[in-house]
């Protein structure tokens, strides 16, 4: 089931934050060549191109809808062309797919790692496109992620509500150096997420944390198990866990 980009926009706040610290962490002069690899829709993206003033970003996204979304968004900086939009997966991920672009200075990605199943072809595409020296900051989903949300869907009888890698650090740093990086710091850290009540926490498991699983089970369903999962959830708070990684191509 695809994302609903206006639901994620309207409810991605804890996601644009998080990205808003990871933005920051990218050493830039102004006119660098950047692609955010897993837009969604655009928030991030914004505080990207605000970094690179002189510069182009390029935007890339499997979502249809998410994508949508980030070209409302952004509309003045597509007019100005210093933001392009790529659909396609991360695992495809190719100088060729991104099209006729040097290599790139700077890859971002901030929430979207932890659904690409093959993180050493990941990291192997994502040195493809950078220039030697070129940065790779990053953060998504790390060992522990929202434990609190899958053990209280597998006591509902559900064994795995997603597809998803939430990765050591350990494993990752080995990753990184392996598709030929210098890894300057990988590390994980928790944030927690805490929701005014259980509807508001059922809305968010539904667009993002349940997604997956809901798009298996029939429509009138949906809604109805989302609630029995964020009644059941000891309080209407979400464990995030972020692997955060700093990087550069070799």
């Amino acid at each position: 089931m695809d994302w609903d980009g206006t639901s994620y926009d309207r409810l991605s706040a804890p996601q644009a934050r998080w990205g808003r610290a990871v933005v920051e962490r990218l050493e830039l002069r102004g006119d660098e060549t950047a692609l955010d690899a897993g837009c969604g829709t655009g928030r991030v993206t914004e505080e990207l191109l605000a970094r690179v003033p002189r510069g182009r970003v390029i935007a890339l996204d499997a979502s249809p809808s998410m994508l949508s979304r980030a070209q409302e968004r952004l509309g003045p900086a597509v007019t100005e062309g210093r933001v392009s939009f790529v659909r396609g997966d991360l695992l495809d991920l190719s100088p060729a797919l991104l099209g006729d672009v040097p290599p790139l200075d700077a890859v971002l990605s901030t929430a979207t790692f932890h659904w690409v199943m093959d993180h050493d072809r990941l990291f192997s595409n994502i040195r493809s496109v950078l220039r030697e020296g070129g940065q790779l900051v990053a953060q998504c989903g790390g060992k522990g992620n929202i434990d609190g949300v899958i053990g209280t869907v597998r006591s509902l009888g559900v064994e795995r509500a997603g597809t998803w890698l939430y990765a050591t650090p350990e494993d990752t740093a080995a990753r990184l150096a392996k598709a030929g990086f210098k890894v300057l710091e990988v590390w994980c850290h928790p944030e927690l997420v805490s929701f005014p009540d259980r509807t508001a926490l059922a809305d968010f498991l539904s667009t993002v944390c349940l997604r997956e699983h809901l798009g298996t089970i029939p429509a009138p369903q949906r809604r109805p198990f989302a609630e029995q999962v964020a009644q059941a959830m000891p309080s209407p708070v979400i464990d995030y866990v972020r692997l955060n990684m700093v990087a550069r191509a070799e």
